[in-house]
């Protein structure tokens, strides 16, 4: 039977009708992991338990107590907690760390039977945005093998473009799901700020992280997201309801676009906006007066909660430990040597901003600013339904191409941080190619909705696929 453009309701419908078992369908995307990792370094391991895990799923079935999830093929982001699996954030700091709990999204997904294949490579600690930071090398596009995958969640997004698995569970700090999907042609959601427990997600940045699901199709993330979200105990910031799902109006943050956006790009925008308007919807200029400041804001405040979660990555609290001619020395050398490069620079940052006499200067100020963000989006939702924005100003870029200018990596986040920022939801979808060096790129629009508003993007994004 051929797999190939599977969808997730498509998979458990086979599954259910008996037209194929757990064994037969995991067994190509195993396959594929295994002869295809070499080329794309998508896994930094593959489990071993993944028989045993096939025939919980089986039995699940059988008995009548399948969900749509049930034997569904998984990769996993390598900062996302398993118990008794290395969770090593990409970094040799925690190359050996063995997880001694699991984190409660991936729990819920265990609990209906999904299987995870493996753990997927990632920017390290998920900072990046093309997963060239990653301490056990980089991940390549499942378009361009010269180019990036995107970032952080590289490796679980070329995952599934590839078919090394069915869908994935990433992070998304500040589109660290969003731009990889729009890199390699898939779809990827970030959700409402609490809506996901953070529970198990290795912290970067916990004002900002979230956990999201990435797949084929809207539908199938969709069907993820309703099975990780709602609230747990175990993170007090979870949050739970929905808002009225009705959409009308799309607003578009025009002045905002001319910021090193390509113009092919933003011609593949233009035509999705004009397949919206004809599906029905008004597409109205909204004005988002603070927007300029997203990057310059997320950029003292991702970094200085950064240098604060690190802290604890000493050799002594946690990770292997380089030991020196005294305590000291010790900790300089472990952090010196078993950290990357980027990840250094965050926390050297980070730590700057935060430092007695500047605290005020920059990062005080920065949460004012990130307040009359929010304000600027719960404005602009009095007006429109959803606002849309193309997901990335370009295409995928080559390997090695921003790796020596942290600035021109850091612009690449233009459209998705303030997503984050404000707390609200978005979700990234294909909206064509554009050619480049011989090869056809993907590219996406963004939808954003509302706090809780993602029926809202689900509505609009699975009419927006039977429209392209």
């Amino acid at each position: 039977m051929n797999f190939k453009d599977l969808t997730i309701s498509k998979a458990s419908k086979l599954l259910r009708d008996k037209k194929v078992t757990v064994k037969e369908l995991v067994g190509y995307f195993l396959e594929n992991a295994q002869s295809k990792n070499s080329k794309y370094n998508i896994y930094l391991e593959i489990y071993d338990d993944i028989a045993e895990q096939i025939s919980r799923a089986q039995k699940m079935i059988d008995a009548g107590k399948g969900t749509e999830l049930t034997g569904i093929p998984f990769a996993i982001k390598d900062n996302i907690l398993i118990e008794g699996k290395i969770a090593s954030a990409a970094s040799k700091i925690l190359e050996n760390y063995k997880a001694t709990y699991t984190a409660t999204a991936a729990q819920k997904l265990i609990d209906q039977g999904a299987i995870f294949i493996g753990r997927a490579n990632m920017d390290e600690f998920a900072m990046g945005g093309s997963t060239e930071n990653s301490a056990f090398g980089v991940t390549r596009n499942a378009f361009d093998l010269e180019r990036v995958a995107g970032g952080s969640s590289g490796g679980p997004t070329v995952a599934v473009a590839t078919d090394c698995a069915l869908a994935a569970l990433g992070s998304d700090t500040g589109g660290s799901i969003r731009q990889p999907a729009s890199f390699n042609g898939i779809v990827g959601l970030k959700p409402t700020y609490g809506s996901v427990s953070r529970h198990g997600l290795m912290a970067m940045a916990s004002s900002l992280d979230v956990i999201g699901p990435i797949a084929k199709s809207v539908e199938d993330v969709e069907l993820i997201f309703n099975a990780i979200k709602g609230k747990d105990e175990k993170d007090s910031t979870t949050v739970e309801g929905e808002i009225p799902d009705k959409v009308k109006t799309i607003g578009v943050p025009r002045a905002y676009l001319k910021k090193g956006l390509d113009p092919d790009v933003l011609q593949n925008f233009e035509n999705s906006l004009g397949k919206l308007e004809k599906a029905g919807y008004k597409i109205i200029d909204i004005n988002l007066p603070n927007l300029d400041y997203t990057l310059a804001v997320y950029y003292i405040l991702m970094p200085a909660e950064v240098s604060a979660n690190m802290a604890r990555y000493d050799g002594i609290k946690f990770g292997q430990k380089i030991d020196g001619k005294d305590l000291i020395d010790g900790y300089f050398k472990t952090r010196g040597e078993l950290l990357g490069q980027e990840v250094k620079r965050r926390i050297i940052l980070g730590t700057y901003v935060l430092s007695a006499g500047y605290a005020d200067e920059y990062y005080n100020k920065a949460w004012q600013v990130r307040n009359l963000i929010k304000n600027d989006f719960a404005k602009a939702f009095e007006k429109v339904n959803l606002i849309a924005l193309p997901t990335s100003p370009t295409s995928a870029f080559k390997i090695g191409e921003k790796a020596n200018d942290p600035l021109q990596m850091y612009l690449a986040d233009i459209f998705t941080v303030f997503a984050n920022l404000a707390g609200v939801p978005a979700i990234s979808i294909p909206d064509g190619t554009v050619r480049r060096d011989g090869s056809d790129l993907p590219t996406s629009i963004q939808l954003v909705a509302p706090h809780l508003g993602e029926k809202r993007l689900f509505q609009v994004g699975a009419k927006f696929e039977t429209i392209r």
